[in-house]
């Protein structure tokens, strides 16, 4: 059964335009943001995102890498969250690997640019929802 839970989770991510991900605030609260797919994923083990060095995200990441990503179809309302930590990478060599054509518009001073990192999510649980019905697994 558990193989075809992850056929289903990689269905929804491939399906999905944007990730909401999810950091905890220095608070205990959680905070959700909107971001781009992943660059690359392993299965529905890792993820690999970028971001801005500066911002609030990679301050709480640093600080609480408790996280969780969620995944969805908009259109066959499934859902796929997955619960993990998140790590802030700084090494050259991940951050070219993950760098793509036109990134300089975010980052203008290209891939050793110090206001770009690459964000690694590792997932331990995941919990798809489709057809009104939820399951969960570990990773």
């Amino acid at each position: 059964m558990e193989k075809d839970l992850i056929k289903k989770g990689l269905s929804i991510f491939e399906k999905s335009k944007n990730t909401i991900i999810a950091s905890v605030d220095d608070e205990g609260f959680p905070n959700l943001k909107a971001m781009l797919k992943p660059r690359e994923n392993d299965g529905l083990k890792t993820f690999y995102f970028t971001t801005n060095t500066s911002s609030k995200r990679v301050k709480q990441f640093s600080e609480n890498p408790k996280s969780s990503i969620y995944f969805y179809d908009s259109l066959t309302f499934r859902g796929i969250m997955l619960t993990g930590s998140m790590e802030v990478l700084l090494d050259q060599t991940t951050k070219d690997r993950i760098w793509r054509d036109g990134d300089n518009t975010y980052y203008p001073e290209g891939v050793s640019d110090p206001d770009y990192c690459v964000l690694r999510f590792t997932a331990k649980k995941c919990r798809i929802y489709e057809k009104f019905k939820s399951y969960n697994f570990t990773i």
